[in-house]
């Protein structure tokens, strides 16, 4: 019986040490998220003895000669090592870059908070306060809390004093705040006002409340004696119903906005890095609290560094699309309960060449968006994340979160296992170097099959039930025996 869960490593002939084109044996697999470090002032091999690998022959699990490291050599955990200061030594590898114990690895500036934030400033922009007064829905909407209520606020009483003004204007100029005129004495002294019971600018403005909000206690009324109080009334009835009207579309904009349901949209807080389907794969997982699913939902991803062109160009963040897919299904979700999106590294993606160390010492992020409708408003809903290099969990998986309950006759989800991940084993190697060791393994099985066709034994099964019709029989009452 061959164990369910092996190690394999390609051991190398002491013979073949100057052989650059093959892989060591130090970078393939080992156990899960256990990667090497080594210091610069002494030599990769000595006395002292570690614990190697299980080499698998064919016909059976043996265990390979041991290795002899230095006594610098450790060995530490991936998730570890990629959040501690440390560095990554591998052997035979076909970069050659030199490591120094202790280098503290440079963390990468975020595009994208984990909040799904842009981490974006933007300065010395020409007309920038007349561009955004242009459009002041969009600037009231997107401003914070304080500043709409303030401006909420301002717009009433700013109108209700304004208007309260003109009120003013018109009964000084009426006379109807002459001593003589006031309303204790206006039926006494037959005079007619603009409006009944204007006594001071305070009667005004109450007045002007009254007015644009159509209150009407009934003391206060305009009359027929002055023509401009009936327009300034007209007038301030229509602008009272455009700024209520303005500021409640605001405020009704504001707290219905999409962005609110990203809340309730997770992304896990790491990604990892392990085999799936005999292919390495990058790893991530998305969920949704509510009960009102996401129509539609898709999930995309993009990575983000720097490039060089062929002419010498420095791109500082150039963006690379990374195709997913999740459960054998493209990036469009059935989404009912939490899924792990998977990149597959392949030919076709930007990791094909990236191992392990290369996560340590390279600066990117990967930045992951999901899109989708809501379906209790019908309103489109994006919410974004990202990981950097040092969120990225070489030699992990995530473990399952979602189980059949009985009781409540339905499929239930543990979120408190939604960041939760387990080691697995992993090879420490690119996809490439991975690719080139197992198509060695074939070319060197395909060569020893030529070499001993006598050991080869082939398991046919036939179309047809065999006959076993003796052919001849010797001496002994043998029978040979045709299928």
């Amino acid at each position: 019986m061959i164990p369910e869960h092996s190690y394999e490593m390609h051991v190398r002939n002491e013979d073949d040490s100057s052989d650059k084109g093959k892989l060591s044996a130090g970078k393939i697999f080992y156990k899960p998220g256990i990667i090497e470090e080594e210091t610069d002032e002494t030599s990769v091999f000595d006395s002292s003895i570690v614990e190697t690998p299980m080499l698998y022959t064919g016909s059976g699990f043996l265990r390979p000669p041991q290795i002899h490291p230095s006594s610098s050599l450790h060995r530490i955990p991936t998730y570890s090592s990629s959040i501690g200061q440390t560095t990554i030594y591998r052997q035979d590898t076909c970069r050659s870059r030199s490591h120094r114990h202790g280098v503290t690895r440079r963390t990468r500036r975020r595009a994208i908070l984990k909040n799904g934030e842009c981490n974006i400033l933007k300065s010395r922009i020409s007309q920038r306060r007349l561009r955004f007064l242009q459009d002041m829905f969009t600037t009231l909407v997107d401003a914070q809390w304080r500043w709409t209520l303030l401006v909420f606020t301002l717009s009433f009483i700013l109108s209700w004093l304004g208007f309260a003004l003109i009120w003013w204007l018109i009964a000084f100029t009426h006379g109807d705040l002459e001593p003589d005129h006031l309303p204790p004495l206006q039926d006494s002294a037959n005079w007619k006002p603009c409006v009944f019971n204007i006594n001071d600018f305070t009667s005004c403005f109450l007045f002007s409340i009254e007015t644009q909000h159509t209150i009407g206690y009934g003391a206060r009324t305009t009359t027929e004696e002055c023509p401009e109080a009936i327009f300034i009334m007209c007038l301030q009835s229509i602008v009272g119903v455009m700024i209520q009207a303005f500021m409640v579309g605001i405020v009704f904009a504001k707290m219905t906005r999409p962005k609110h349901r990203t809340q309730t949209l997770l992304f896990s807080k790491y990604a990892v890095v392990c085999q799936r389907d005999g292919e390495l794969s990058l790893m991530f997982r998305v969920g949704d609290l509510r009960k009102s699913h996401i129509i539609g939902a898709s999930v995309r991803a993009q990575l983000i560094r720097s490039r060089t062109t062929k002419e010498g160009e420095v791109l500082s963040h150039y963006q690379t699309e990374l195709e997913l897919n999740a459960d054998g299904c493209d990036s469009n979700l059935f989404f009912i309960w939490p899924i792990t999106m998977v990149h597959r590294i392949n030919r076709d993606s930007p990791f094909y060449g990236v191992s392990a160390a290369d996560v340590l010492q390279e600066r990117f992020e990967i930045v992951v968006i999901l899109e989708g409708t809501i379906e209790s408003t019908g309103q489109t809903t994006q919410a974004r994340s990202s990981y950097t290099t040092s969120e990225i969990m070489w030699g992990h998986r995530f473990v399952p979160l979602v189980t059949y309950n009985r009781e409540r006759q339905g499929y239930q989800v543990d979120y408190s296992k939604f960041d939760e991940t387990t080691q697995v084993d992993t090879p420490l190697c690119s996809a490439k170097e991975l690719d080139e060791f197992y198509g060695s393994q074939a070319d060197r099985r395909s060569i020893e099959s030529a070499e001993h066709p006598q050991q080869q034994l082939i398991l046919k099964m036939p179309d047809r039930a065999p006959t076993t019709e003796p052919k001849a029989e010797n001496k002994d009452g043998d029978f040979t025996v045709t299928l």
